[in-house]
């Protein structure tokens, strides 16, 4: 049996949170391990149970979800952040990613998404849905940055062709079936891009592709 999920829960609704506590407790892989009404307590309380993923919330008194991010994930041993947001492309999410969260998520996306999301993040992958991945990108940063386009040049060929269809925010068995490679292939090649590149997760590897100029219009179908 693989190990628990153990999540903190940062969110201003009690009623949204117990919401989303109900959902997550019903996994056996998943556990509510601490709860969370602002950003500052989500600090305290991260420090104090040290969670696998926290489920963030954007707009929160005192602290909000983007400061709080930067702050957990400059620990020694940060947790994965999934973001939430109550619209699509939400401003504070975008800074949020920037921030080094793992991805966004909308509030009322359905429970086996939301459940899926967590599983995701805690396995280093993206939560960017392949229709919103482009937008995202265009409000991130402009493509063409010298220092990651010298990056992205230390990649191999067969690297830089996964982070290329990654970048469409497909995962790595749609990967594997567009590039008509074994899953397992694309698991190791993606390991290579991170490590090389340097970068936390797939949404970092994403944003970096894009600063170097990767993902042009006309590049990147």
């Amino acid at each position: 049996m693989s190990p628990e999920i153990t999540v903190l829960l940062v969110e201003d609704q009690a009623l949204v949170r117990a919401g989303f506590r109900m959902v997550l407790d019903s996994q056996p892989d998943l556990r509510v391990v601490g709860e969370a009404a602002d950003g500052l307590s989500a600090l305290a309380e991260a420090a104090r149970v040290t969670p696998d993923v926290v489920v963030m919330d954007v707009r929160m008194p005192h602290l909000d979800g983007i400061e709080a991010t930067r702050r957990l994930l400059a620990a020694p041993h940060p947790p994965r952040v999934l973001m939430l947001t109550t619209y699509d492309l939400d401003d504070y999410a975008v800074a949020a990613i920037r921030a080094g969260a793992s991805g966004f998520l909308l509030k009322d996306a359905p429970a086996e998404q939301f459940l899926s999301a967590v599983r995701s993040v805690h396995a280093g992958d993206a939560v960017l849905a392949a229709s919103t991945t482009r937008r995202l990108l265009d409000r991130l940063a402009p493509p063409a940055d010298p220092a990651a386009a010298r990056l992205v040049a230390t990649l191999t060929d067969r690297e830089t062709e996964v982070l290329r269809v990654m970048a469409r925010g497909h995962s790595n068995a749609e990967i594997a079936a567009a590039l008509a490679v074994g899953a397992g292939t694309v698991k190791t090649h993606v390991r290579h891009i991170l490590t090389k590149l340097a970068v936390r997760d797939r949404v970092q590897a994403v944003i970096l592709a894009h600063e170097a100029g990767l993902t042009r219009p006309g590049r990147l179908p």
